[in-house]
This record gives structure tokens, sequence and C-alpha cells, in this order.
């Protein structure tokens, strides 16, 4: 049934879109390009970036309205290899983004803390935050409408009533937002990503992180009243707010700190409580500390919740071990669900929250670009398949998307090869994985990844 209208289309965005990235990653990106300006136009180019691919997903959501968002338009247009493979990569990267969060939760709990949680501490926060959110998606998953809904409406009041908190209480000044942040002590942060484009990609890695999301809006494709129309403008709409919000957050943050002092902010600390620490004080920045904490694990919370659901049809596919697609007694995929917060664990121990990030989003974004392409490859193969709603700006939007993700990709070798080389070969372990299940399950026609429908003629058979 189409029943979502362009309101609760709009709300969906900002749920998918808001999340930890923008309250910590200002200090890693002003190491990267240098200055306030330059930041703000990364976030800017990241976020057209996102709407594009957006805008690209909108046709093909449409085009198949079943469950599976690119597993399905990977394998309608590549194969049920190149699917598995995307499923596999978030079956075992996927808890890598849940360790990240888990670890800015420990950063958050840092802050409020005054800095007194040991390395130790800081290493096994994380650990017990993973364990209680997979305990709360085993026992409470019937509540997680509500709590996403809850989550949207204080997401979107931190970040505003933060950024024009520190313009009304914030004792700074417009010349900071010009200044370069040269002298920070920029930790963590690779010598080969700071400066020149190598730095702007570097950045764009950053800001993506803050904009990941945006391609859960696939999942309900199908649902959308008069897609042609609310589709395009919810989408429009919405990234238009949280740009908007995301830009407000940045320029508070060099309205109160020179860059500088953003560079310098510890790994163990965030942006947006050092700021909050100057012009609210200590005692008020307590609170901005606790609404970060709950924003945080809220956001571990439906990550954990949505992201089981992946090895969980992989296996009932007969892809992944079988047991992988035992359900509980409360109807959830409790396997699913304790096997991805076991590998968040060994990810949380074992990495940084930004090493664990770039590592993610470099692995995401190969699959985004080759979703990006499967438009074209669809159109050629099935032209006369009803789409309900096509891309806008059909080739040039989404051959921009393929472009300058194409960019990005090669950019995370040179910026930060690590991460990049880490992610490929979380990708390729996937290969023995599908060669071992894959005998026992006969592969799909094309026609079957686009539910089957009889009128589809596949002109490559």
């Amino acid at each position: 049934m189409r029943g979502l209208t362009l309101v609760p289309m709009a709300a969906l965005v900002l749920n998918s879109v808001i999340g930890t990235g923008v309250f910590l990653k200002a200090r890693v990106m002003i190491c990267n390009v240098g200055t306030p300006g330059a930041v703000m136009a990364v976030w800017v180019v990241a976020g057209l970036l996102s709407l594009a691919g957006t805008l690209t997903y909108a046709e093909l959501s449409t085009l198949m309205p079943r469950s599976g968002g690119e597993y399905s338009f990977l394998g309608a247009a590549y194969g049920r290899f190149t699917a598995f493979l995307f499923g596999w990569t978030k079956t075992v990267a996927g808890p890598a983004s849940d360790a990240a969060v888990a670890i800015v939760f420990a950063i958050f709990l840092n802050d409020l803390l005054g800095g007194r949680l040991s390395g130790l501490s800081m290493r096994l926060v994380p650990v017990l935050a993973l364990a209680v959110s997979a305990a709360m998606n085993l026992a409470a998953v019937r509540t997680s409408g509500h709590v996403s809904t809850a989550l949207t409406a204080m997401k979107v009041a931190l970040v505003a009533g933060v950024g024009v908190a520190a313009f009304v209480f914030g004792d700074g000044q417009f010349e900071g937002l010009w200044a370069r942040g040269d002298g920070g002590t920029c930790a963590g942060v690779e010598p080969g990503a700071m400066g020149g484009l190598s730095g702007f990609g570097a950045a764009m890695l950053g800001a993506l992180w803050g904009y990941q999301g945006w391609n859960n809006l696939v999942a309900v494709g199908g649902e959308v009243a008069d897609p042609g129309r609310t589709l395009p403008r919810a989408l429009f709409g919405g990234m238009a707010v949280v740009m908007a919000l995301y830009l407000l957050l940045n320029a508070a943050y060099f309205w109160v700190l020179t860059p500088v002092e953003v560079a310098s902010v510890p790994a163990d600390s965030s942006v947006a409580y050092e700021m909050a620490s100057r012009f609210l004080g200590s005692h008020a920045a307590v609170i901005m500390a606790v609404g970060l904490m709950i924003s945080s694990f809220g956001t571990l919370f439906v990550a954990q919740l949505t992201g089981a659901r992946v090895p969980f049809a992989l296996a009932r596919d007969g892809l992944l071990p079988r047991s992988l697609a035992a359900v509980s007694v409360r109807r959830v995929p409790a396997v699913s669900i304790v096997f991805k917060a076991l590998l968040g664990m060994v990810f949380a121990v074992s990495g940084t929250f930004d090493s664990l990030t770039d590592m993610y989003v470099f692995v995401l974004w190969i699959f985004y670009g080759m979703t990006g392409l499967s438009l074209f490859v669809l159109r050629r193969r099935f032209p006369d398949v009803e789409r309900p709603c096509r891309a806008w700006g059909y080739p040039l939007v989404p051959g921009l998307f393929l472009v300058v993700t194409a960019f990005l990709l090669v950019n995370a070798f040179i910026a930060a090869p690590l991460p990049a080389l880490s992610g490929l070969g979380l990708i390729l372990s996937g290969i023995p994985v599908y060669r071992y299940h894959s005998r026992r399950t006969p592969p799909s026609a094309a026609a079957d990844w686009l539910g089957g429908d009889e009128r589809v003629t596949d002109r490559d058979g």
C-alpha cells in the first residue's frame, strides 16, 4: 500500500541521516582542508553528492518495491554474486559502523566525566554499549518505531539548539571563520590527508559519514504515495534541512573556537562538547554531554535493529549459515543480532573512531557507485518496465554521482590506504563463503530480482 506522504518521508530523511558525525568530524576535517570555509564547502558538496545518490536510488526503489534495497538492485543488474558481496560487506563491515558509534558513546561519556576514563575504560565502554543495545533489540523490538520517532525530534533539537545557542551566548567573532588551522595537533590524521585535493577527498569521507543513512530510504520506495512527486520533494526538502543544520553547527564551532583549537581537540573528546564548555560552562555542558550520549546510543540501537536483518536475509536465501536465520520467540532474528554485536565488539577493541568510519564509508561507496551504475544497466535491459519515479536529471545527475564517487574511492587509496585496503580485504573475504554456500542454492534470473513480473523481458537472456 502506498501510504507514505510528503511529511512522513521528509521526517524519515531527517531520522535516517542525522547521526553522530557532525558532532566530531570538524576536528579531522579542519586538518584535512585547513580553513573553516573549506570545511563548510565540503559539507555542502558531500550533501549534494548524497542528494544525487538519493535521486538516483529513487527510481530503483520504485522499480523494485521489495525488501533488500541495494541487494535487489545489484542482483538485478549484475547477478547474485555481486548482490551477495554487498550483503556480505554489510554483514562484516556493518559492525565496524556500530563499533564507531559505540566509541562515540564512550567519547561523550568521557566528556561527561571530565576526561577521567582510562584508556582501558575507553575500550570497555563501547563493548558494554554494544551488549546493552543488542539486549534491547532482543527484548524490545516492538518499541523501535517509537524510539526512532523520539530520536528524530531530539536530534534536530540538539543540533539546532546548540548551533543557535553558540551565536546567542558565545563570545566569538566572524574573523575566525577565515583563519587557518595550521599548528593544531591533528591527532591521528594521516599526513597524506592534509591539504590539496587529497585532503579535500579525505574530508569528504568524514562528511559522508555525517550524511550516512540517505540510502535507507530505498526500503520504503514501494510504499510512497505518488512517488513521482513525493520522493523528489521529500528528498530535496529533507536533505536541505540536514545541510542547513550541519552548516549552522559547524559555523558555531568556528565562531566559538579558533581553527587551531578545533584541530587540537583530543581524540577522546568531541568538538561539540569543547564548544559548549566554552560558552555554557562546565555544568551546562554536562547536560550537553548527556544529550549526545542519548543520541549516540539511540543511533546504535537503530543501527543494530536494521543491520541484523542483512545476515538474516542472506541466511534465509541459503547464502550464509542457516543458524543466522533463526528467529526467537519474540519474532526477532536473535542469532544475527548477537553475531553482529560480537563482531562489533571486536572492531571496538581493535580500532579508532576515524579509522573505522573511513573504512566503512569506503566499502559502502564502492557499492553505492555500482548501484548508481545499475540504473543505466537496468534502463537498457528493461526499458519497458513501469517506473513510478524516474531519476531526476538523468543521465547528468547519476553520471556526476558516479564520477565523484570514483574520485573519492581513488583518493582514499592515496590519502589513507590502510582503511581502504582493510575494507577491500573484508569484501574479498566473502568470495570463499559465497562459493561454499551458492552450490546449494540455484541462482535467480534478473526478472526474479525485479519481482518476477511476467511482463519483464530480459533482452540479454
